[in-house]
């Protein structure tokens, strides 16, 4: 790719940044183009990153990442969207992405070959570079009358898009209430969209994975009356027991307009993986510009708030990458890569 095709590519990304101002939005999402088509791999030297749906954070998010590391350092990186998590982690497989934003529950799903990825087996091509936010299961509904997960049997319910990390978490939910898919009506769309189903009635709620607040959910506030419905302590035990790899959350009062009273929720983490081939040097580079420039990056996007080495390393069950090991060693942290 020409550099002014990629300066034209990274200008669009931090434009999308902008235009939701600080607030965060979603990591799963729909499998659109992104900002310059679909994912072809790097070339002319340049990297691609996979997010999510272009009104998620994930894109936005990459965005601000790959401006910040193309103006600091020789790395150009292409970002586009997708389908989210399970979707970038097949493209980095099949080496049409290098880079890529995922949960970190179905980046441990895919590297064991468990839960969603029993069947088709275990993928071992990629590693992490590091841990960047905290993202937030968020069940959302406009209907008061719905208080608890189990108020959620015989609704129309997003789940996300078929693959994204919304859909799964989704499972773990339903799982612990002894629910399954089958006891919902289970509606496959990105977050965005959803957003404008609850607005316009044609959706009872749906699950997002998002830091709260999102942007979509604040946008649909202005209009109608927002409930987060809360996991009630007995089944967010069960579910901290089953999956170690979610954390309890509070979203408190007033996070939307007219949410009123705090909710608990589960928590993963947003985490940029990437090929395993990618050169050692390479990674290096990449993970010490994102961890050394949070405060600049937290001055382009909120979510940069939380980048940090310790969070970056904390409770992640998936091998580094040999470069990005490199970097943490020299900050006294010791990673697992290999």
């Amino acid at each position: 790719m020409k550099n002014s095709k990629i300066t034209k590519v990274l200008a669009l990304a931090l434009t999308a940044v902008l235009s939701v101002g600080m607030l965060a939005g979603c990591g799963g999402g729909s499998s659109s183009s992104g900002q310059s088509g679909q994912a072809s791999g790097g070339s002319g030297g340049t990297l691609t990153m996979g997010t999510g749906g272009e009104s998620g954070t994930y894109y936005a998010f990459g965005g601000v990442l790959a401006n910040y590391i193309g103006q600091k350092t020789d790395v150009k990186i292409n970002v586009v969207s997708s389908g989210g998590s399970a979707a970038n982690i097949s493209d980095i497989s099949n080496k049409t992405v290098e880079l890529a934003t995922v949960q970190s529950d179905v980046m441990t799903y895919a590297f064991n070959g468990t839960n969603s990825f029993a069947e088709s087996g275990a993928v071992k091509d990629f590693r992490v570079l590091g841990g960047l936010y905290a993202e937030t299961v968020q069940i959302i509904t406009c209907d008061p009358s719905i208080t608890s997960v189990a108020d959620l049997k015989g609704k129309n319910v997003c789940v996300g898009d078929v693959g994204s990390g919304t859909y799964y978490n989704t499972i773990d939910v339903l799982t612990a209430y002894d629910m399954t898919i089958d006891d919902i009506k289970p509606i496959y769309q990105s977050f965005g969209d959803s957003a404008e189903s609850l607005k316009d009635g044609k959706i009872d709620a749906a699950f997002l994975c998002a830091g709260a607040p999102t942007y979509a959910v604040t946008d649909l506030a202005t209009s109608k009356p927002v409930y987060v419905v809360s996991i009630d302590d007995e089944h967010l035990n069960k579910i901290l027991a089953d999956c170690p790899w979610y954390s309890a959350l509070t979203i408190p009062a007033g996070t939307y307009a007219t949410f009123n009273e705090d909710a608990t929720t589960i928590t993963v983490k947003a985490t940029l993986i990437c090929s395993a081939d990618l050169p050692e040097d390479t990674a290096y580079t990449i993970t010490k510009t994102i961890y050394e420039g949070n405060t600049d990056i937290a001055a382009l996007h909120a979510k940069g708030e939380e980048l940090s080495t310790e969070f970056a390393t904390e409770g992640i069950a998936v091998p580094f990458h040999a470069g990005a090991a490199k970097y943490f060693a020299e900050k006294g942290l010791t990673v697992e890569s290999n």
